[in-house]
């Protein structure tokens, strides 16, 4: 089963080191990726169109990053029936507090899910787990990450008890 696209939507080009890892998460994954900038206020057509052509254009997922007013994964969202995730990027202005608020304060009817500010990698993980939905493939690289995650910590403790241990 092919696997839809997730659209990565940047408010500027300098969020381009806050989205890179989600980008990488994404691949990681084997979920195809593309990236655009797109301004809710510079651009607000632009991000319409965009939105309300991303399930034509193979798209199943949109990730929003902006700072400041952040408007971005509102705008998004209120042209697609699509999930929107939102990335609050952290700005000079209020360490990004700005950004997670109006990411997160959206009215009812059109939900941007948000992760935490700079939350890159876990935007790109909940997008892969809404894909999962109805991918089985993807729902297994979920499992197995779980799995290794899970792995991890074990190695970590049992690591951890050895040096206790000698004490």
């Amino acid at each position: 089963m092919e696997i839809k696209k997730v659209a990565i939507v940047m408010g500027s080009d300098s969020d381009l080191p806050i989205v890179k890892p989600a980008i990488e998460k994404l691949r990681s994954f084997g979920v195809p990726v593309e990236a655009r900038v797109m301004s809710a206020h510079r651009t607000p057509e632009a991000a319409s169109e965009f939105a309300s052509k991303a399930v034509e254009n193979g798209f199943g997922v949109i990730i929003a990053a902006a700072g400041k007013a952040a408007h971005l994964g509102g705008v998004l969202a209120a042209h697609t029936t699509l999930p929107v995730i939102g990335i609050p990027v952290k700005s000079s202005t209020l360490d990004g507090l700005d950004a997670l608020l109006a990411t997160v304060q959206m009215p009812s009817g059109i939900p941007v899910a948000t992760v935490a500010i700079d939350g890159a990698e876990n935007a790109a993980i909940l997008a892969v787990q809404m894909l999962a939905l109805s991918n089985a493939e993807l729902a297994q690289k979920l499992v197995d990450m779980k799995q290794q995650m899970k792995d991890a910590v074990a190695k970590k403790d049992a690591n951890l008890q050895k040096l206790v241990a000698e004490l």
